[in-house]
């Protein structure tokens, strides 16, 4: 009868982890049973020439750790996102004043990507809520558009960001595909990304992130290079660091080349 005290002490231990459905090994940690991600792209390098019309990028991943059950009934996705570099963006608006077009007042937001290309499993809305989109701000439309030095009563705010959305997409520099990721097994997924002619160069981001059930559980990160070659790359540095002669050289340039027009057309 004495060993029944040590033996309810024991039992009591075990209680909790019984509860909860999980008894941890020696030298087994919860961590071990967490979904991990991985990917890689086709190119870890895109370079623009004269003839550059845009391009698709290829990411493959592969999800490991998973639940096979919640798996098999759809409750794994995988949002894949290009970023560009982030720069301060400045939005004017325009009204008409005395029959004439003029920009009347403009708000610059900080560091937001020059451009944006997004492929999901399916329509983002349905991957998650609003809510949580915008708290870890994925997708166009949960972008974080912080202005800079605003003071004012907010009413113009969302009118700004709104108009800022539309011209990147017009644009081409922000696009979305509700249906460029594809599972190609159990645990591999293919996604593709379209780079538009008018790609900034400069060090982009590749982001993909794994959600199961509607809750975000792991996400993972590769650079991306874009760089501009030939005459294009040798007018773009002589642009930054000469501006001057840049400039003098352009003015120059456009006076010769008027001149020769002047004398190619001439009518006697």
């Amino acid at each position: 009868m004495r060993c029944l005290p040590a033996f309810a002490l024991s039992l009591a231990l075990l209680l909790p982890g019984l509860a909860s459905g999980q008894m941890l090994l020696p030298g087994q940690n919860s961590e071990s049973s967490r979904e991990g991600l991985e990917i890689g792209t086709s190119t870890s390098e895109i370079a623009i020439t004269s003839d550059f019309r845009g391009a698709d990028l290829t990411i493959f991943g592969a999800v490991t750790e998973t639940d096979q059950l919640l798996l098999a009934v759809g409750q794994y996705d995988v949002v894949v996102v290009l970023e560009g570099p982030r720069e301060n963006a400045t939005v004017r608006k325009k009204q008409r004043v005395f029959g004439i077009w003029i920009n009347t007042s403009s708000m610059t937001f900080e560091a937001v990507p020059h451009s944006y290309s997004m492929s999901s499993s399916r329509a983002i809305d349905d991957v998650t809520t609003p809510l949580d989109l915008t708290d870890e701000g994925i997708g166009i439309d949960h972008i974080p558009l912080t202005p800079v030095g605003y003071v004012g009563d907010g009413s113009s705010l969302g009118e700004f960001r709104e108009s800022f959305r539309r011209l990147q997409q017009s644009g081409g520099l922000y696009e979305r595909d509700p249906s460029g990721v594809r599972f190609v097994s159990s645990n591999l997924f293919k996604a593709s990304l379209r780079l538009p002619a008018n790609i900034p160069n400069g060090v982009h981001t590749v982001r993909a992130y794994l959600f199961k059930s509607g809750k975000l559980v792991t996400q993972k990160s590769v650079p991306l290079r874009v760089i501009k070659t030939g005459i294009e790359q040798m007018i773009t540095d002589a642009a930054h660091e000469k501006p001057i002669l840049y400039g003098a050289f352009s003015v120059f340039l456009a006076l010769i080349t008027g001149w020769l027009a002047s004398i190619v057309f001439r009518k006697d």
